[in-house]
């Protein structure tokens, strides 16, 4: 892998495409610590610290948390890219769209630009009124809401005011206060666009896919918050005991992540090749053909983008619980179907995973094509008839990888979700007994004492297979520029 970086930095083209990435990211990370008018970062970090939110916080990033201007990230262009993907099966007229080749495809990019701007007007409508009721909005830190005389001004509105009702016309704000939801919702359905943009533009013109890249960017900028975690859940251990379980738990969640790496790396190099055999054939004088090849197919062909699709469906509801705390059905369902830690929770991020992993392959690989290809020069399965038959036989083998990849997808994102959900349901049990045993007790005392490093590795395996997902698809990006480009040497 660094040969071939090194190998592409010293070609021009290449290197100008990975100091554009490079470009983007940095713009994308400047953007996502600049505030937005009206807002309190710093308290809306304390606000943001609840377990689905963490799933949230996975795609958007830290932005999400202290409600700068990308705190949406790519959240509603993943939605969105879904939600017309799905549509291009279902709906004729769109998926004569995507048989159009090149024209067809940007005017899908035209309907998907607008899906975007549109769920990013909702979700930044729903943002503001989080901001509001948790009085993270400047303005409403004047104001308090109690249920027995409702909105009052506080004493921070000055004493002639503090205690007097006044009446919330606007989502908790005054008819006067209309002008800084429209500035907030704005800044933040401009964020939006220009993550969307910046995404688009990493696609155009740099290396790697450009929702990959910033959730890249997302995970990476999280990894200081992460080290920082695991010292301070040392350094405030107390007694010998509590201070070498912590060193041990930190140890163990380091060796988790880099045997997860090498998993990843293994399975995702991992192919089945399926044999073709050329005929011979003469043109003019001379004797082509009659060579073996074979035909590589990846056995985690859908990369990470399951993963992202399903975990951005299943963060749904908590993202609604986060924007309405006050609506209680909404909050009663995450908390209580939709937490990490909940079987529901677990058994629809499998399902999705699976419907996404053949979903995404379905429209990424076309076994008829292919099929047709090898026909058309000469080639053929041994034992299988060209045409409809290697068709069949290929989707059948397609269909069987899909289903090992989806498996191995499930088990790297899903495990450590089941380990911390163990610890949950003991930690419950003890709960709701006068006394328990010693052995459950210890357990107790080590989960809460490391609740946040525990909440880490419930997502672990999902941020080191999209980490080291997008690093590997970049360098084999880098690899099909280089054997375009017929570099000597650079795979020795």
């Amino acid at each position: 892998m660094l040969q071939t970086l090194k190998n592409a930095w010293k070609t021009q083209e290449l290197r100008t495409k990975l100091l554009f990435t490079l470009l983007i990211v940095i713009l994308y990370r400047l953007g996502s610590c600049i505030p937005v008018p009206f807002v309190d970062s710093a308290q809306m970090a304390g606000v943001i610290n609840t377990s689905f939110n963490y799933a949230v916080q996975l795609v958007a990033g830290d932005a999400f948390s202290t409600a700068t201007l990308f705190a949406l990230s790519v959240s509603p262009y993943i939605t969105a890219s879904i939600i017309i993907q799905l549509l291009t099966v279902a709906i004729p007229a769109l998926e004569r769209l995507a048989k159009e080749g090149e024209e067809g495809k940007k005017k899908i990019n035209v309907i998907t630009r607008i899906v975007t701007m549109a769920l990013a007007a909702i979700t930044a409508f729903g943002y503001t009124t989080l901001l509001v009721s948790n009085k993270v909005v400047t303005y409403m830190q004047n104001y308090t809401y109690s249920t027995a005389k409702g909105w009052t001004y506080s004493a921070l509105a000055g004493k002639e005011l503090a205690g007097k009702s006044v009446d919330m016309k606007f989502f908790g704000a005054t008819g006067s206060d209309l002008f800084y939801f429209i500035v907030i919702i704005a800044c933040y359905c401009a964020g939006a666009a220009l993550v969307m943009w910046l995404a688009e533009k990493i696609n155009e013109h740099g290396i790697g896919n450009g929702i990959s890249i910033i959730l890249f960017a997302n995970i990476v900028a999280r990894i200081p918050n992460t080290i920082l975690n695991l010292y301070s859940m040392i350094a405030s251990a107390k007694g010998v005991t509590n201070i070498i379980i912590s060193i041990v738990w930190s140890v163990l969640i380091v060796a988790l992540l880099l045997g997860l790496s090498y998993l990843v790396v293994w399975f995702t190099d991992s192919e089945r090749r399926i044999p073709v055999q050329y005929a011979k054939r003469v043109v003019g004088r001379k004797m082509y053909g009659g060579q073996s090849s074979n035909l590589p197919l990846k056995l985690n062909m859908a990369g990470v983008m399951p993963v992202i699709f399903a975990n951005s469906i299943v963060s749904i509801p908590g993202t609604l619980a986060t924007i309405w705390p006050n609506v209680n059905w909404i909050s009663g369902l995450a908390n209580n179907y939709f937490n990490y830690t909940k079987p529901l929770y677990v058994l629809l991020s499998i399902i999705l995973l699976f419907a996404f992993a053949y979903f995404y392959i379905m429209i990424s690989f076309n076994p008829v094509e292919v099929a047709n290809n090898i026909r058309n020069n000469g080639g053929a399965v041994p034992g299988i008839r060209p045409g409809r038959p290697t068709s069949d036989y290929i989707k059948k083998i397609l269909n069987r990888i899909t289903f090992i990849g989806a498996i191995f997808l499930c088990i790297v994102s899903e495990i450590p979700k089941v380990v911390v959900a163990i610890f949950e349901t003991i930690k419950e049990i003890a709960a709701t007994q006068v006394e328990t045993g010693a052995v459950i007790n210890a357990i107790v005392n080590f989960y809460k004492a490391g609740s946040t490093s525990f909440l880490t590795v419930a997502f672990a395996g999902t941020s080191v297979l999209i980490v080291v997902g997008v690093i590997l698809e970049t360098v084999r990006q880098l690899e099909a520029q280089l054997t375009m480009r017929n570099y000597k040497g650079f795979l020795d």
